[in-house]
């Protein structure tokens, strides 16, 4: 069997380090097959090239397997540095210069736009979508002699339930990671069924919701508990809250073997109530992130959700009353945006009481996407401009900049407001600074609500 080098790219730490999963889970598979498996964290190593070649000449791998997790931080007011692809280039040639290992893509950003990035970091195979399986077929025809194309695509309609792989922990990651960001992530489910215009999950990931087995993750939490000492989690799914229910499954079953467990998720604000939210936080659950996405109707729609904004003051009101804390993430400028939606949007967060709102301005294009479709038809975007560097999307009907400078106005003063993004980090960095651990933002809240009853 081979060795293998697994390198997880990712060097990203706002608004907190995540755990690099989908590097553990592919580990897990290629060493169930017999390979042997080192892992190697970019972030970790502290960016060091010295220990990644030390590394490499001391493991001397026959593949290395490269993993992307983001392309930029797609956030319009940022600059060039925050486009990563530079440094997973620099990444590759080091492995170069150290190796004749065959290098391979692989991640979430590689799945967006394969052909352009495998061209510009110069790897020899990249893997698109879910690589358990593709990354161990792939590897099987290089060494049997068997022609392969230089990018392969994995089937994720493949990978349900039990053979949807288990994460390989390594204790100096978690160390790192739990460390740092007070945390770890958990996946129970892949795939979303949902349309929103901009997202890429459905390309990713399927447009089914696609459960792994429950006994599986529940066994992961109490390894992660009894091994490492790790109590808090983030599932990272798409949506956690799935109209097939097995999220409450998920928190019954917590309950019902007496685990003990916080945690956090990412929330479609429509479809549960006070009932739901009781049961969730039974079983631990402490914040919702909730994709709000847009606050008037009309964006709402031209969003692609498929809920109103009643909705989601409904969600809100049920939340407060329950003392769970909740950060909505909203988009100004998206599709159908106008000087009247902006102030019908800014009008309607006043209605979120008891919540924390993150406002972005503008939308990263991304290919195979509703966007993309709609921004060419409206001249916004050329139809063969590369999208490998970021490109953002602004309604015709609006001027980014007199929007932005609204909003500015619209929050100023406010704790429980944040725009531009980059005021929200510098806030989470302060607090890191003082030793605070976790999502952050529901200390925040906490400190603009008491900021709120002394005035």
């Amino acid at each position: 069997m081979s060795r293998i080098l697994l390198i997880s790219s990712n060097t990203a730490r706002d608004p907190y380090p995540v755990y690099p999963l989908g590097m553990a889970v592919l580990a897990s598979a290629l060493v169930a097959r017999g390979h042997d498996v080192r892992q190697y964290d970019s972030l970790v190593a502290n960016q060091s090239e010295g220990l990644l070649q030390k590394t490499l000449s001391e493991f001397e791998p026959d593949y290395v397997g490269i993993s992307l997790r983001n392309i930029d931080n797609v956030d319009s007011f940022t600059s060039e540095e925050a486009w990563y692809l530079s440094a997973d280039r620099r990444l590759v040639e080091v492995v170069r210069q150290v190796s004749a290992a065959t290098i391979i893509l692989g991640g979430a950003a590689f799945s967006l736009l394969p052909a352009e990035i495998l061209e510009y970091l110069g790897a020899d195979y990249g893997i698109v979508g879910e690589g358990e399986q593709a990354l161990i077929d792939l590897i099987d025809s290089i060494e049997q002699g068997r022609p392969a194309p230089s990018i392969v695509r994995g089937k994720s309609a493949a990978l349900t339930g039990p053979s949807i792989g288990t994460p390989l922990w390594d204790r100096e990651f978690v160390d790192f990671y739990f460390k740092e960001s007070g945390m770890l992530s958990i996946q129970t489910k892949r795939g979303c069924p949902h349309s929103c215009v901009y997202c890429t999950y459905p390309n990713l990931e399927g447009k089914k919701h696609r459960p792994r087995d429950l006994e599986v993750v529940l066994d992961e939490i109490r390894q992660l508990q009894k091994d490492y000492g790790v109590n808090t989690l983030f599932f990272t799914d798409s949506v956690f809250n799935d109209s097939g229910g097995t999220y409450l499954s998920m928190a019954e079953a917590i309950l019902s073997r007496g685990i003990e467990v916080r945690w956090s998720a990412f929330f479609r604000p429509h479809g549960l109530g006070s009932q739901e939210l009781i049961l969730l936080k039974r079983s631990g659950l402490y914040a919702l992130e909730a994709g709000t996405d847009a606050s008037s109707e009309a964006t709402l729609r031209g969003l692609g959700k498929s809920f109103c904004f009643e909705d989601v003051v409904r969600f809100n009101q049920a939340c407060s009353e329950l003392d769970l804390p909740i950060a909505h993430y909203v988009i100004f400028g998206g599709p159908e945006e106008t000087p009247e939606t902006l102030k019908e949007g800014l009008r309607n967060l006043e209605r979120l009481e008891n919540s924390i709102v993150f406002a972005f301005s503008g939308l990263r294009i991304l290919p195979k996407t509703a966007l993309h479709d709609r921004a060419v038809r409206e001249g916004v975007l050329g139809k063969d401009v590369s999208l490998l560097r970021p490109v953002y999307y602004f309604s015709p009907g609006i001027d980014p900049e007199s929007m932005n400078r609204t909003i500015e106005h619209s929050f100023e003063g406010r704790h429980d407001r944040i725009f531009p993004p980059s005021e929200g980090l510098m806030r989470l960095a302060v607090m890191n600074r003082f030793g605070y651990r976790g999502l952050l933002w529901d200390r925040m809240l906490q400190y603009a609500q008491r900021k709120l009853e002394i005035h």
